[in-house]
């Protein structure tokens, strides 16, 4: 079974200087980037806070950005701002489409972030899927407690509470990156005490930006909402001073669920 993921969009990085630049900018390793080894990255502000995350491929010759199409214009048009002199051309390419299966068949490759993910692959759109399947993907992606894009909004997360380094998509032993210095030191001191987390609840949720709490003490801000399935971004030491006692979000009891791939 394939699905186009037509909640995703396709930008295309080329020329001479292509991957070097996007070295110099993103959390992961570009240089191990391959046909049929794509990697997941974000760029972060200078101060180490999310603003776009995407997975990295090659197709043609040029490094291609699966994203968000909600972000597409936003992502290309931020590193046009740090293109300057490069020999780089920074292009959307609607002719091409993201595309998921459920089986290993060229040319679909693993999501990078997770097992239970399935394949992607980036295709013409004229070759292409034409089922739609972002809900489908979604549904997936929140069974497993995967995070993205709208879960981490825009430069209001760290990349280590977001996750990131549990889903591959920091490399520790590459060079400078925007945000690289803030995300380091985070990692070697060990001050990440936050962590995104899936929560159900036993109603819909309230909207984004509620407290969750136990005994009228905050754990942490609800990021995320998927009618009763959520993230929250919560203190890990506080969750734990509660444990025995009820969560709740505006009124509403709501669970945590610890994914076994971020506390493995």
């Amino acid at each position: 079974m394939t699905f186009w993921l037509d909640d995703r969009a396709v930008i295309a990085v080329s020329g001479p200087e292509a991957r070097d630049f996007l070295q110099g900018l993103v959390t992961n390793d570009v240089a191990r980037v391959a046909p049929g080894s794509p990697c997941y990255a974000a760029l972060l502000t200078p101060q180490g806070k999310i603003l776009f995350d995407f997975l990295i491929g090659e197709r043609d010759g040029a490094l291609v950005l699966d994203c968000a199409a909600s972000a597409r214009d936003a992502l290309a048009k931020r590193l046009s701002l740090y293109r300057l002199r490069a020999k780089v051309e920074i292009a959307p390419r609607d002719d091409l489409i993201v595309a998921w299966s459920e089986a290993e068949t060229a040319p679909f490759v693993r999501d990078p972030r997770h097992p239970g993910l399935g394949f992607r692959a980036i295709v013409p759109r004229d070759e292409g899927p034409s089922a739609r399947g972002a809900e489908a993907f979604q549904a997936l992606r929140l069974s497993l407690g995967v995070p993205e894009g709208r879960d981490f909004g825009q430069d209001r997360m760290f990349a280590l509470d977001s996750d990131l380094d549990e889903l591959s998509g920091i490399a520790f032993d590459k060079g400078c990156y925007v945000g690289q210095e803030l995300t380091a030191r985070m990692k070697h001191r060990g001050t990440a005490r936050k962590r995104l987390l899936r929560v159900t609840g036993d109603a819909a949720l309230p909207p984004s930006e509620v407290p969750v709490s136990a005994d009228g003490r905050e754990v942490g801000t609800l990021q995320s909402v998927y009618d009763r399935i959520g993230f929250a971004l919560l203190r890990l030491d506080r969750l734990d001073e509660v444990r025995d006692a009820t969560l709740n979000a505006g009124g509403i009891a709501v669970r945590v669920e610890r994914p076994e791939w971020l506390f493995s």
